[in-house]
């Protein structure tokens, strides 16, 4: 099974190293890892090219952004599932897509979703939140559950049959297409339940209250284009539920 990993980044210099070191690093041996760049100006594209050899495809080039760039890098993959790891994030450890494997293996599943710990910009070990995903159930979306979008591994062909991300989002489009697939389309998932990322801080969702009611708005979008009807709650408790992350 060829697993694809894309990185999407635009000057990322401060901490892509760790990402790349962290894809290069895998046990796992049939992996396809694409870097999408937005045409990066502050050594971000120096850093990637130290480890050209290693990589299999790799462009730098302005673009609309994050999601077109994953829009690009899903274009770009050739392998069975594909994964996205952001630019300031690592797999949690050297064996987390040895265990992605085997569980896609042995599953049989559409997609596949782990635990997500969020740690401190400096120091990847000191974990300021924990989001502890949970098996999956369809029904969990009305209540304002998703699972973490860093370790959402999805077969390729269906990107291809249901769509890539929608442009359109600023902020939710990763939101709109797990609700698209999973409930919408009726997916099948399976939960890994160990922590598969570590992501610093500071994501766009969450910089500022004027993101978080951007994002909000966003998310009530995602239902109305997939022409599905929410709890009245659904969108108040999704933003609330972080709330618990910090006490795990």
């Amino acid at each position: 099974m060829k697993i694809s990993i894309i990185t999407v980044s635009y000057n990322a210099a401060a901490t892509i190293e760790d990402t790349i070191q962290s894809v290069l690093n895998q046990s796992y041996k049939n992996i396809e890892y694409v870097i999408i760049d937005g045409g990066s100006s502050d050594g971000t594209q120096a850093i990637i090219e130290k480890y050209s050899d290693r990589i299999s495809y790799y462009v730098s080039e302005p673009d609309g952004g994050i999601y077109f760039g994953m829009n690009k890098g899903v274009t770009a993959c050739t392998g069975d599932f594909i994964g996205i790891l952001n630019a300031d994030d690592v797999y949690a450890s050297n064996t987390v897509i040895s265990d992605v494997a085997e569980l896609l293996h042995t599953a049989k599943t559409h997609t596949l979703y782990g635990d997500l710990e969020y740690v401190t910009e400096r120091n990847l070990n000191v974990v300021v939140r924990k989001w502890i995903s949970g098996s999956f159930e369809r029904k969990k979306f009305l209540r304002g559950w998703m699972p973490p979008h860093p370790t959402f591994f999805v077969q390729k062909e269906l990107y291809l049959k249901y769509g890539l991300f929608n442009t359109s989002f600023k902020i939710s489009a990763d939101y709109e297409l797990m609700l698209r697939f999973l409930f919408n389309n009726g997916l099948s998932a399976v939960y890994l339940p160990q922590t598969l990322i570590k992501m610093r801080v500071g994501g766009v969702s969450n910089s500022s209250l004027k993101n978080r009611l951007q994002a909000n708005r966003e998310d009530r979008r995602a239902w109305k284009i997939n022409n599905l009807k929410p709890k009245w709650y659904t969108l108040f408790v999704k933003p609330a539920s972080k709330v618990m992350q910090f006490l795990k």
